[in-house]
């Protein structure tokens, strides 16, 4: 099975009385266990297309499944709990919360769905583990580097171990042997985790490393290119 899967998908925004039609006609199959890449110039709809994918925003037409769930009619508190039991992200500016340490920013999504102690005590320090960064759990984000915010927003995504990763430019506000280290780790966490990650990039150093790239303009997918199949996919 597809972990997301994209049927007819319109999404109109209005500005004023005018409607700007931000994606048109979207059909889009992503596969299992890959690392996904869609690419545009700004303005293309891409960050739309991943909004809409990650349940932060609902398509105006169309239908999109994820893990074979039909997402559109979910109420808001249903698409919420949907969201948080299904899905990571990662975003460019990090988004981590300033006042809690680096181990409390990956708990955090573990609080919030109930998970038993142990269970969240083990997890964390596993991720942190993973991402490097073990010896920076008691620091707040205002005492790291901006890759190694970085690598705590990346633990805190798989924290309640998503079936999708999504990535929002997420080498932007880094600089590029930060960038380069950043995907690495990714890609690493994408394998052996068995997760699919998808990303929104300009990046040519996260385009290389894609397994499946797609291109979007005015709206439109206008390409997608597929590698071989990852182990497990569909």
């Amino acid at each position: 099975m597809h972990p997301i899967v994209l049927k007819n998908v319109g999404k109109t925004y209005k500005l004023d009385a005018v409607d700007i039609p931000a994606l048109i006609d979207i059909n889009l199959e992503i596969r299992g266990n890959c690392f996904t890449v869609i690419s545009g110039p700004s303005g293309s709809g891409k960050t739309t297309l991943l909004n809409l994918m990650g349940c932060l925003d609902r398509p105006d037409q169309g239908e999109i499944l994820i893990a074979g769930q039909p997402v559109k009619d979910l109420s808001d508190d249903a698409l919420s709990d949907f969201r948080a039991r299904n899905l990571g992200f990662i975003f460019q500016n990090f988004n981590l919360l300033p006042v809690l340490t680096a181990y409390e920013n990956v708990e955090y999504p573990l609080l919030l769905a109930q998970v038993p102690a142990k269970v969240r005590r083990d997890r964390v320090r596993s991720l942190l583990d993973a991402v490097g960064l073990s010896d920076k759990a008691g620091h707040r984000p205002g005492q790291l580097s901006g890759g190694q915010r970085q690598r705590v927003a990346i633990a805190r995504a798989l924290s309640p171990e998503p079936k999708v990763v999504f990535a929002d430019e997420p080498t932007a506000n880094l600089d590029s042997e930060t960038g380069s280290a950043i995907i690495a780790l990714m890609r690493r966490i994408q394998r052996d985790h068995h997760v699919s990650f998808i990303f929104s990039s300009h990046d040519p150093k996260v385009m290389l490393q894609a397994d499946d790239s797609m291109q979007i303009r005015d709206g439109r997918i206008i390409s997608v290119e597929r590698g071989a199949a990852a182990e497990g996919s569909a």
